[in-house]
């Protein structure tokens, strides 16, 4: 049986994977941790089981964190279904790894510029990403165009 394992994109598809999924967890995570840290609730029934201040919006230290969240979110989710598509199309696997890595370890440190409000760092981590995304188009184009 052969394993995707055996092949050096998908594993660094993989871990690509793992960590920023993980990154979308902790956003999750220390978004309720602000939260309950200020002691306020969105939701009726929240305010009552902990105890917390009703409030009609979030405050700005929990926004900020949702805003990181959502905007880690919008990122994530195009680079997975496009560096599975780049693997599957049979993208190489130096390729794979500098652009998984170089795109992870950019959102990683956006998430950091985002949380601890560093302009130009949280636009220049945004703009790697983007760059590693572009490229992953162009490369599943060109795999698509070769092969056909």
């Amino acid at each position: 049986m052969i394993s995707w394992l055996d092949h050096s994109a998908f594993l660094a598809y993989a871990i690509a994977c793992v960590v920023l999924s993980g990154n979308l967890m902790f956003l999750w995570f220390y978004s309720a941790r602000v939260r309950s840290n200020g002691k306020t609730a969105m939701n009726e029934e929240d305010a009552v089981q902990f105890k917390a201040t009703l409030v009609p919006t979030d405050p700005p230290a929990v926004a900020r964190v949702l805003r990181a969240h959502d905007n880690a979110q919008a990122s994530t989710y195009p680079f997975l279904f496009l560096g599975l598509t780049f693997v599957l199309a049979g993208g190489g696997a130096t390729v794979a790894a500098v652009l998984f890595t170089v795109f992870t370890v950019a959102r990683l440190l956006h998430t950091v510029a985002y949380l601890k409000a560093w302009q130009p760092w949280r636009t220049a981590f945004f703009l790697t990403g983007a760059l590693c995304i572009f490229a992953l188009m162009i490369g599943i184009v060109w795999l698509v165009l070769r092969a056909g």
